[in-house]
């Protein structure tokens, strides 16, 4: 199981951890990903796939204290943090002018 949290903009949002199998994880995260922008999720998925993987992550929450590893971010209304994960991967974050984060 792979372990996913979800940021979303909204002011009142709590960033919970869900667990997901790998092939859940594949959809959500193709290509070696693991930061995701709900927008091109839903673009690139087959909605019935897309359907089936998130009815099996939101009824898998975890508790942060009992997660061992954090193996995506999928985030929801934050379009404006695009620009820092051009290759969506954390290892590739960067500043605004093209300076690593890290």
């Amino acid at each position: 199981m792979k372990h996913v949290q979800v940021v979303d903009g909204a002011d009142n949002c709590v960033y919970d951890v869900y667990a997901i199998d790998d092939e859940g994880f594949r959809c959500l995260f193709p290509d070696g990903q693991d930061v995701a922008f709900i927008d091109e999720v839903l673009a690139r998925g087959d909605p019935d796939r897309l359907d089936a993987v998130f009815e099996r992550l939101w009824k898998q929450r975890v508790a942060k204290h009992e997660i061992i590893g954090l193996h995506g971010l999928l985030l929801y209304g934050l379009e404006h943090k695009k620009a820092y994960y051009p290759d969506r991967t954390d290892a590739g974050a960067i500043n605004p002018n093209g300076s690593s984060l890290r």
